[in-house]
């Protein structure tokens, strides 16, 4: 199944980098595309849980699903991302690096 997921604080390429490494960790994500010009992130995965799972993983890392949060929370999801970003951008590989 592919779900796309329209989530705040997605920037960069970066972000993206992180959001990948992370969410192919979970059993049951098949591949995903991350697109930061749209705030999208399309998920291919196998169930209801694995989505779950990858949405709870995309909060955890400061990158809540659209309309999900808001006030200090919110704040506190996008300094979250923000760091999510920079670990990101470190550890791209060098022919991302200028995405």
């Amino acid at each position: 199944m592919e779900t796309i997921v329209k989530v705040d604080n997605l920037k960069c390429g970066g972000c993206a980098a992180t959001i990948k490494k992370n969410l192919l960790l979970i059993k049951g994500v098949e591949s995903l595309e991350v697109i930061p010009e749209n705030e999208e992130v399309k998920i291919n995965h196998n169930d209801a849980l694995s989505l779950k799972l990858a949405k709870d993983e995309l909060d955890r890392l400061g990158y809540p699903e659209q309309g999900t949060t808001e006030g200090l929370e919110k704040l506190s999801k996008n300094v979250k991302s923000y760091l999510s970003c920079a670990i990101g951008k470190l550890t791209k590989p060098e022919d991302d690096k200028d995405q």
